[in-house]
């Protein structure tokens, strides 16, 4: 019995909507690629560039790492008419330390520094392999203008169906537990084996498809509140010194600071096992020295606003000045981008990261075949619709 019209006809635009759906397929695709590299892309950056590395000297393997003070030390040695803003480590001890400075000619770039030596490696360029691969993960390279651009909503928002999908798919996989160790056939054609591919590297995936949606969508929310002028920190202003707290010599000059090592041992009696990865030093005669880094919990920073003359610490924000909200909210950006245990942690979100661009690549290969396989027979059942009409005698032909 032959269909009718009206059911062809919506048959005709249920094929166009799914060949529509491609390009949403391409763009998941995409994302995923570009967010699994991004993960590993400082260390991409330290395989291509010497620049990058903590190289110990060659005649001294014993060599101990210089202090911020030392590194501080040598850099105004190599180049007296600098100006230091800032040292920081980078997560992994085999980085060479980055120094943010000013020439007297007015640029601004950031140094890689050997931390056993203190010797100025090379500049790093402004837009590197790292930040291209983060900026086209996070915002599709989208300027910002005026608030977050709205490449970062396109991609944040993906985090609402890649949640609704992982719940849906737990859903119509019954007993997905059965599923971890379940071969994947082969031989059987290749929509059998991209099936079986997928629903294995989703199982293995629950954790990490949650976390990454979750965050995901976090990072959609924090974009709304910015956007809307809504914030939930609690990080406390850090008032400038007093002119009349700076102490003076006797031609009216603010007097010596303290040096970086003095500093950061004071925040350390301070905020017992701070771990000090970045140093801010003092832009005027009025601020402080800035520090912190990482304590008992990796996944957020603590930090300290040390006096250079009284030698006190005059602001601090530690993890339990957070409230529940920001504990949570503030872990949400290293848990997405596995940027808080070493290269240990990066290179489990890497596979699993690989493992999500190959579910998204089968489902696009699966749903391209079905479409293609189901707009064939369209094609066919509307090339012998004709035929039939002429075939089909007509009433006055019949006896």
């Amino acid at each position: 019995m032959a269909k009718s019209p009206k059911k062809s006809k919506s048959r005709l635009w249920f094929l166009v909507h799914s060949w529509l759906a491609l390009p949403i397929w391409f763009f998941v695709l995409i994302v995923c690629f570009t967010g699994m590299l991004a993960v590993v892309s400082q260390e991409i950056v330290w395989l291509a560039n010497p620049d990058v590395r903590a190289s110990k000297p060659d005649a001294n393997a014993d060599a101990e790492r210089l202090s911020f003070q030392q590194v501080l030390d040598a850099l105004h040695k190599a180049e007296p008419d600098m100006v230091v803003e800032s040292l920081s480590q980078p997560d992994g001890s085999h980085f060479a330390l980055t120094a943010d400075v000013t020439f007297p000619d007015g640029t601004s770039p950031k140094l890689y520094v050997n931390p056993y030596t203190g010797a100025i490696q090379g500049k790093s360029p402004d837009f590197n392999f790292e930040a291209f691969t983060r900026a086209l993960h996070g915002w599709w390279l989208v300027p910002f203008t005026n608030g977050f651009s709205w490449g970062w909503y396109l991609v944040s928002i993906l985090g609402l169906p890649m949640l609704a999908s992982l719940v849906t798919g737990l859903v119509v996989y019954k007993k997905f537990w059965k599923g971890f160790f379940k071969p994947v056939r082969t031989g059987h054609g290749s929509r059998i084996f991209w099936g079986d591919l997928h629903r294995l590297a989703g199982v293995w995936s629950i954790w990490f498809i949650a976390v990454i949606s979750i965050t995901g969508t976090w990072f959609l929310i924090q974009a709304i509140l910015f956007d809307n002028h809504i914030t939930i920190s609690s990080r406390p202003i850090v008032p400038v010194i007093a002119r009349e707290e700076v102490p003076q010599t006797a031609d009216g000059s603010p007097a010596p600071r303290i040096d970086i090592d003095e500093a950061a041992r004071i925040a350390g009696l301070a905020i017992p096992g701070l771990e000090i990865s970045f140093v801010s030093l003092p832009s005027t005669a009025y601020s402080h020295v800035s520090m912190g880094g990482r304590g008992w919990y990796p996944l957020m920073f603590q930090s300290a606003e040390v006096n250079p003359y009284t030698r006190k610490v005059d602001s601090q924000f530690l993890l339990s000045d957070r409230s529940t909200l920001e504990f949570v909210t503030e872990s949400m950006r290293p848990l997405h981008t596995g940027d808080f245990g070493g290269l240990a942690i990066k290179l489990i979100w890497f596979f699993f990261g690989l493992v999500l661009t190959l579910m998204v690549f089968s489902g696009l290969l699966i749903w391209t075949k079905r479409t293609a396989q189901a707009t064939a027979a369209a094609l066919k059942r509307s090339e012998r619709a004709p035929r039939a009409a002429r075939a089909q005698p007509s009433l006055e032909t019949q006896p």
